[in-house]
């Protein structure tokens, strides 16, 4: 596989030229996303399933591609217009909520769907639940509306953002689900992203981890005491992210992992779990100015010392603050003192640099989810050349 260097991009450039792009454009590297989901598939162990974070990946053709690729049907959305259009693009799949949802934006969103999406709002999405007045809401809602809603109950398994611990509150939402007509179980979540990220002091993510798993187990064991082992089982026990997938060997706990960003690798997902993976996705944006010497505003009128033009290159974006940082040409860097344009954003160059007016700068975003709904198109690089043009999916909140 191609390295991240500057051959790597003058190929890319050269792709770029060759298919008549010239604006900012998001870059999804192909071979590189192959490359990365076949590491994927052979870290989960026999029998996990794969659940595609949509937010990480937000476009059409890219969560399509990815579904064929790991033959999944398994989707994890963030809000109801993210749930609709999914629906709309994958009509078959399994849809499970990535954070609660306001009972009001669920209500708003059932009340203008066709009896046909009715039906798939109760029987394949599956309602995220962090509190008993949460739940309460839910069920309230569900009975005054006669339909049954699927429901998976947040479990804080040591991140607190959130959840219900195992415990009293536990138990009388899984009794107020088993008892309703209009509730149904689908599973647990735990999310534990912060277990790849302490800091390693006397053993402090090992026993983050080993708590973890103590307490999701714990709410597995009273799930199983309400509606039977069988049923704790085989329903959805969804945990992990991209930072912490890897963590698991086998399907004892969980029976599903979540992950999107690391298919495409960012550079918040530089973690050494995901040693194998490769940064598959570039911001490709032209210099529309370059000059020699690094000038700031109206330092000339302060005195003449100041005012002379620091050595390198100037060189203004097309657009730019994005979360992203610059990888090529080498040497850029932000100026601290121009600071920063989302219209024309300024880079400081070395004074060698080759680079001229209309050249591609390579961007390497930090995060997927926010950056990819930033741009209209989404170039897909593959065996050197510009293959296909897709479109992100449209802004949800």
């Amino acid at each position: 596989m191609t390295p991240l260097s500057a051959s790597y991009f003058q190929q890319l450039q050269q792709a770029l030229a060759n298919a008549g792009l010239a604006e900012p454009v998001l870059v999804i590297d192909r071979d590189r996303l192959d490359t990365n989901i076949a590491a994927l598939k052979a870290m989960l162990p026999t029998g996990m399933g794969y659940r595609i974070v949509a937010k990480s990946l937000p476009c059409a053709e890219l969560l399509e591609y990815v579904a064929a690729h790991t033959e999944t049907h398994r989707l994890m959305s963030f809000n109801t217009n993210m749930v609709m259009q999914l629906l709309a693009l994958m009509p078959e799949a399994n849809q499970l909520l990535g954070k609660p949802i306001p009972v009001q934006a669920l209500r708003r969103t059932l009340e203008g769907a066709s009896a046909q999406l009715r039906s798939q709002l109760q029987n394949q999405v599956q309602w995220l639940i962090d509190t008993p007045t949460r739940l309460a809401e839910y069920a309230e809602f569900a009975e005054s509306a006669g339909i049954q809603l699927q429901i998976n109950l947040e479990i804080d398994v040591g991140l607190h953002r959130g959840g219900m611990e195992p415990g009293a509150d536990l138990e009388a939402s899984l009794n107020g689900i088993h008892q309703s007509d209009n509730l149904a179980l689908a599973g647990l979540m735990g999310y534990e992203p912060h277990l790849t990220k302490l800091p390693n002091i006397a053993g402090w993510p090992k026993r983050a981890k080993q708590g973890a798993a103590r307490q999701f187990q714990l709410a597995l064991s009273q799930t199983a005491a309400i509606f039977g082992q069988d049923f704790a089982r085989n329903m959805v026990r969804n945990m992990a992210g991209s930072p912490t997938f890897g963590l698991y060997s086998d399907t004892l706990l969980a029976n599903e992992i979540a992950a999107g960003s690391a298919l495409v690798k960012p550079s918040d997902f530089d973690l050494p779990i995901l040693k194998e993976f490769l940064p598959a996705s570039f911001i490709a944006t032209p210099a529309i100015k370059v000059s020699k010497g690094v000038r700031l505003p109206g330092l000339e009128y302060a005195n003449r010392a100041l005012g002379k033009p620091q050595s390198g290159k100037t060189v203004f974006l097309h657009g730019g603050y994005w979360k992203a940082e610059p990888v090529y040409p080498g040497g850029l860097k932000n100026s601290s003192l121009f600071g920063r344009s989302s219209n024309q954003e300024m880079l400081v160059a070395p004074k060698n640099a080759s680079i001229k007016v209309d050249d591609f700068v390579f961007l390497r975003p930090t995060q997927s989810e926010a950056v990819f709904l930033q741009f209209p198109i989404i170039a897909v690089f593959s065996g050197g050349h510009i293959t296909d043009l897709w479109t992100p999916l449209p802004v949800t909140a």
